[in-house]
């Protein structure tokens, strides 16, 4: 039997949390895919507990063991090692931050990610750069974009593709898709989704701001071909990439949601159906609270209402291509959303997968990167 007709509904036991994890490292599939499949099953027998302080401790001393050796294989020049290292304690941290950092111990492994993040990725053969863009923020709200950038090899002016995460998925864990786009001579940015990671803001229904802005800093840049460039929005963030093909649609070559909602998923019969599915490993609507800047279960309800984009009339104007991806069985975003989006506008184009929320498959990424390289490099549809 499988996990998922045995725990929808409700939170996760810790033997529960840790079947679904090990099926999840075996198959490779997020958030799992960030340990190595050799030693992350004992790493996961070791989990002592769930909360927040046991769980940011737990993983937070296994990354602390790792990043120590990684910096004495630096300090030794030996620097393949340090770069298999870093990542290991990357993704070490990033489980200790999992889902979000919503107690000081996850907090400290949500930084310490970053950093072990940015000290492997330099040494990649298409590095990263970390730029931080100055933002406008209002009051209470942050003054940089972050971005993490990254060039194709001997690509003098090369097409563009901005990407970002959803809920738990910050821009490092977006180095997938940006190998799959570099693989096709296309630059990718990468920034958090509104709020979270080092986002600006949060998840407010204006927060496109923020990926304007980043918008607005690739367009002035001399070596990318920014005028109109392609969008990725992963999961939740699939909603933004949606958002801002019908409010910017001349800026944009392609826009590809993957998996994130438009107006049903923020409707509360749809709230109350997905605060525990099967294909989440805990703390959802915590973390969903956290990115909403929402205090209680009433403003969570409420705050996410008010992102529908039907309710505020942007469905029927014209968008950019875009690209609706997702699984057909989906239980954190509604299949119906899509349904929605090619019944009004602009024609959208859709690719449906086996499975549950994003439709993860072999074929799923390597689908929507050759997509946006059709669409960035101007081969695509208009």
């Amino acid at each position: 039997m499988t996990l998922h007709s045995t725990v929808s509904g409700r939170p996760k036991t810790l033997v529960e949390s840790k079947l679904w994890m090990r099926e999840r490292l075996a198959s490779r599939t997020h958030p799992m895919n960030a340990l190595p499949p050799d030693e992350g099953v004992a790493w996961i027998e070791g989990l002592p507990a769930l909360d927040g302080e046991a769980w940011g401790r737990y993983w937070g001393a296994l990354g602390d063991g790792v990043a120590a050796q990684a910096k004495a294989a630096e300090r030794s020049a030996d620097i393949a090692q340090a770069l298999a290292l870093y990542q290991k304690a990357s993704g070490l941290y990033f489980m200790g931050r999992f889902p979000c950092p919503n107690h000081p111990a996850k907090q400290r492994c949500a930084e310490a990610e970053r950093s072990s993040y940015l000290a492997g990725a330099r040494h990649w053969p298409q590095p990263v750069h970390r730029q931080a863009v100055p933002f406008a923020g209002r009051e209470g709200e942050g003054r940089e974009v972050v971005l993490l950038v990254r060039r194709p090899t001997g690509a003098a002016r090369a097409p563009v593709v901005l990407m970002w995460g959803g809920v738990d998925a910050c821009k490092e864990q977006m180095t997938a898709a940006s190998d799959a786009l570099l693989a096709l001579g296309v630059a990718t940015v990468a920034m958090d989704n509104a709020g979270t990671g080092e986002s600006p803001v949060r998840g407010v229904p204006d927060a496109e701001r923020v990926f304007i802005t980043a918008m607005d800093w690739i367009a002035a840049q001399p070596d990318f071909d920014g005028a109109r460039i392609g969008l990725l929005g992963r999961s939740f963030g699939g909603y933004w990439a949606t958002k801002l093909a019908h409010l910017v649609p001349e800026r944009i070559a392609g826009a590809v949601n993957w998996g994130g909602g438009a107006h049903h998923m923020f409707q509360r019969d749809w709230i109350e159906a997905s605060r525990h599915p099967d294909s989440y490993l805990m703390d959802l609507v915590e973390t969903r609270q956290r990115m909403l800047g929402a205090r209680d279960d009433a403003e969570y309800v409420a705050f996410f209402e008010r992102l529908s984009l039907l309710d505020q009339g942007l469905l029927d104007r014209p968008c950019a291509p875009l690209l609706l991806v997702n699984g057909k069985h989906d239980k954190q975003c509604p299949v119906a959303d899509i349904e929605l989006l090619i019944e009004r506008g602009s024609p959208k184009t859709v690719r449906m997968f086996p499975g549950g929320h994003m439709g993860l498959t072999p074929q799923t990424l390597p689908t929507i990167a050759q997509w946006l390289a059709r669409q960035v490099r101007g081969e695509g549809v208009r």
